[in-house]
């Protein structure tokens, strides 16, 4: 059977993890990049998952496809929580990546290795054009290095240091090592078994 839904996310680097994570969970699929004339969802839900559907929901009322969503929050233990489902914007509205990472670091400042940790977790759904909805999630434990070490991945990458990880931050590790064990690795996955089950 091919498969075949739009991605809700016009982020480069997230469409290329995706692509690469549920092609392995699903094998033959057909992603199609959100078209140019569907602007950005507002997220304004109060969580992961609610902000997941909007964004789903969203592209599925535009295109008619089915529609793959997610949305993906870092709790930093020390920040109560935060900045959680406003990761993304955690410096502001138009904020970096390196301007979000900048203003952790700042939060951060003080607390000792043993006080930094923290979790990412990941929620991500596919709505269909029938209204279903399919949703699964992936989080990974670790702790925020005291500065930013390593080139690859995006967002907090370069300052999240995951459990199992030998000691690296998400950045310092091939897209395969961290896929393996990221939250965004194991939502997908966990989506990509459902869909699967799913289909029959």
């Amino acid at each position: 059977m091919r498969r075949r839904y739009v991605l809700a996310t016009a982020n480069a680097d997230k469409a290329a993890e995706l692509r690469q994570i549920l092609t392995e969970a699903l094998g033959e699929v057909e992603l199609l990049p959100r078209p140019d004339d569907v602007p950005e969802v507002e997220e304004h839900g109060d969580t992961l998952e609610e902000n997941a559907r909007l964004k789903a929901a969203a592209l599925v009322a535009a295109t008619g496809e089915a529609a793959i969503a997610d949305d993906t929050g870092l709790e930093v233990d020390a920040l109560g929580g935060a900045p959680g489902v406003f990761s993304a914007r955690f410096a502001g509205e138009k904020a970096s990546y390196a301007d979000n990472v900048a203003k952790l670091l700042v939060e951060l400042a003080g607390v000792g290795s043993a006080g930094r940790t923290a979790r990412f977790r990941t929620v991500a759904l596919a709505c269909f054009p029938d209204g279903s909805v399919v949703v699964a999630s992936g989080a990974v434990d670790g702790q925020i290095s005291m500065v930013p070490r390593g080139s690859n991945g995006f967002g907090y990458d370069p300052v999240f240091v995951p459990d199992g990880g030998g000691g690296r931050t998400f950045a310092e590790m091939s897209p395969a090592d961290k896929h393996a064990i990221s939250h965004r690795g194991r939502a997908f996955r966990a989506l990509g078994a459902a869909l699967a089950a799913r289909d029959g």
